[in-house]
């Protein structure tokens, strides 16, 4: 009996094997285990572990078409650890399982460190409801709201102990819904033997960590999130992978998986490896790792992490070797992401993929047929850095400063964006978001609570990494938990409550839904001597006005011109005193003054409070 077929092989040579997990890697059945490998340029492959007492000798594979070796081995049961021994000249190695669907820990003997597990994906599923309502493109119309998410440091049961994936279940999804985000982003759940890579540089790319429990464990908080409504988004690495010797690097003797290329195989930022897009196995390889987290694991989306490392093959280096054409443009990687997205939309059209893409590269979230990248969402990278250039400085300063406020405006419709203010903003020394506000502790809540209602009422999706929306003052620590007992502080627990009450605001109301121009108006971007700016958001009949007051200065008497004539009702104030804010405001309402301003035929009086997001609506109209 023959475990490939020649389509199988077919398939493989050309670089379209996207189910390819189903035949690579262990495949247990009742009296043993089927095992497959890519390993092109080895002279041998024998596969040892637990049931052959790690005897190299024992089990040799079969070298089949494509470079895929193959066997079967008696007794080979789930639970047993495993390696590939790959021989070829007089290079000789023990290798993780590419494919492995579950790792022990990067500890013991040397021999069996890292070592693959012979694993069942079994798993009885209650989250059908989920599936069949979630959105995927029609989100581009709805609201998007993402909690980033460490599973390591969110909480701790007991200091320096972190829970398991079953154990956090309940408590995350308790928070994220009184939260109001829509979707819970977890950072790299990948197996990763470093800790401190955050999950970025991945050894077992189809294995989930055993840091937090099994694949069972993670599909059931996965689960349990989409029963409590809570979409799921992973990231995922397809950029470079860690060099850890038992992994991918030099895998059956030559630089199988990465580039034959010096210059372009190493990446210098990261100390990793550059997988090479123009091998076919590589293709199947990666492609079949993004359609395995979507069918296996339920998950709702892919955010895919260092596009721009990608896109070009001179990024961060200092050597390099052009294109075919003499160009930066890495074609190949380009080719890997169209036919990435495509693959998964295919397959799993209620999807979403997420671009995290720093640079002016156009069409990132352009249908390929239009020659883009084929991505659901880009990250707004421009957005987020100008606008926290802008927010850290002095108040007294800002206004020299206005463009970087209001200049996000004129490409905010170029690409379908997610606004991020994510983990990449709080580590190496960057500061939390408490510590760029300027001020004291007052004013730093303010500047907070201002920023968050400025980013709500932006066009874009929303991301936010876990302890920004309560103000954590440190930066961000992988080894402890979220320093939750700040909430007992007044304007902690206000910024929180801010964050709660802009979630529920923009998931229960269209005007902030349409991303698109139509959604969005300037009133007003050109008061920079008062650093103010006012604009609307509208969509489906409803209306919302955003005045936003960056100077520690209350404002009375501001006028605001308005389209609708009629009273306007303070929908959120960020000054409330509920918030940590002043109590300063506009009673709740305002009538508007049937007299121009701002080119609208009508005009609201409004007190701004300082340093404060005010939000109002139309009682009518």
């Amino acid at each position: 009996m023959s475990w490939l077929t020649e389509e199988d092989i077919r398939r493989w040579e050309s670089g379209t094997f996207y189910d390819s997990y189903r035949k690579l890697g262990a495949h247990p059945d009742e009296e043993g285990t089927w095992f497959c490998v890519w390993a092109p340029h080895a002279d041998g492959v024998s596969v040892l572990g637990a049931f052959n007492n790690w005897n190299p000798e024992a089990n040799p594979l079969e070298r089949y078409g494509g470079g895929l070796w193959a066997g079967y081995v008696p007794g080979a049961r789930p639970g047993h650890t495993y390696k590939y021994r790959i021989r070829h000249g007089f290079y000789q190695a023990d290798k993780t399982d590419p494919y492995a669907f579950a790792m022990e820990p990067p500890t013991g003997s040397p021999i069996e460190g890292l070592a693959s597990i012979i694993t069942r994906l079994d798993y009885s599923w209650h989250d059908d409801e989920w599936m069949q309502r979630r959105q995927g493109p029609a989100s581009l119309y709805k609201p998007v709201s993402i909690y980033e998410v460490h599973l390591g440091s969110w909480r701790h049961k007991r200091p320096g102990e972190s829970f398991s994936y079953r154990e956090i279940a309940e408590p995350l999804a308790d928070y994220v819904q009184e939260m109001g985000f829509t979707h819970v982003e977890l950072l790299p759940v990948m197996e990763h033997p470093y800790y401190g890579s955050w999950g970025y540089q991945v050894v077992g790319y189809y294995a989930p960590t055993f840091r937090y429990g099994s694949p069972q464990d993670l599909m059931y908080l996965i689960d349990y999130l989409h029963q409590r409504g809570i979409g799921v988004i992973l990231d995922w690495v397809p950029s470079h992978f860690a060099a850890d010797p038992q992994g991918l690097v030099f895998f059956d003797g030559t630089t199988l998986f990465e580039y034959d290329d010096p210059r372009m195989r190493y990446h210098p930022d990261w100390g990793t490896y550059v997988f090479d897009y123009n091998k076919p196995g590589v293709r199947n390889f990666l492609i079949s790792n993004a359609l395995f987290w979507l069918e296996k694991y339920h998950v709702d989306g892919l955010r895919v992490d260092a596009v721009a490392s990608m896109l070009y093959r001179d990024y961060s280096r200092k050597e390099w070797t052009p294109n075919i054409f003499g160009g930066r443009e890495n074609l190949e990687a380009i080719d890997f992401l169209k036919k990435f997205n495509e693959t998964v939309y295919l397959h799993f059209p209620e999807a979403m993929t997420i671009a995290e893409e720093s640079t002016a590269w156009p069409g990132v979230s352009a249908p390929t047929y239009n020659n883009g990248l084929g991505f659901l969402y880009k990250w707004n990278m421009g957005w987020m850095h100008d606008t926290l250039d802008y927010i850290r400085r002095d108040p007294i300063y800002r206004k020299y400063h206005h463009d970087e406020l209001t200049f996000s405006l004129w490409y905010a419709f170029s690409e379908h964006y997610v606004l991020p203010l994510s983990h990449d903003e709080v580590v190496h020394g960057k500061g939390s978001l408490w510590g760029k506000m300027p001020g004291d502790d007052w004013q730093k809540a303010a500047n907070l609570r201002l920023l968050f209602g400025h980013m709500w009422g932006h066009p874009g999706k929303k991301l936010l990494f876990m302890g920004g929306e309560f103000g954590q003052h440190h930066e961000w620590n992988h080894d402890t938990q979220l320093e939750w007992h700040l909430l007992d502080q007044p304007y902690h627990r206000g910024i929180q409550l801010w964050v709660r009450d802009l979630n529920h605001l923009y998931r229960t109301n269209p005007a902030l839904w349409h991303d698109g121009p139509e959604g969005f108006e300037w009133i007003d971007f050109s008061d920079r001597d008062q650093s103010v700016i006012c604009y609307l958001r509208k969509n489906a009949g409803r209306m919302l006005l955003f005045v936003l007051n960056f100077t520690p200065v209350p404002r009375e008497h501001y006028r605001v011109g308005v389209p609708i004539g009629g009273p306007w009702r303070e929908v959120l104030n960020s000054d409330a005193t509920a918030y940590g804010g002043s109590g300063m405001g506009n009673f709740g309402r305002v009538e508007a003054v049937p007299e121009s301003w701002h080119g609208r035929p009508f005009h609201l009086e409004l007190t701004l409070p300082p340093l404060a997001a005010l939000i109002l609506e139309p009682e009518h109209g």
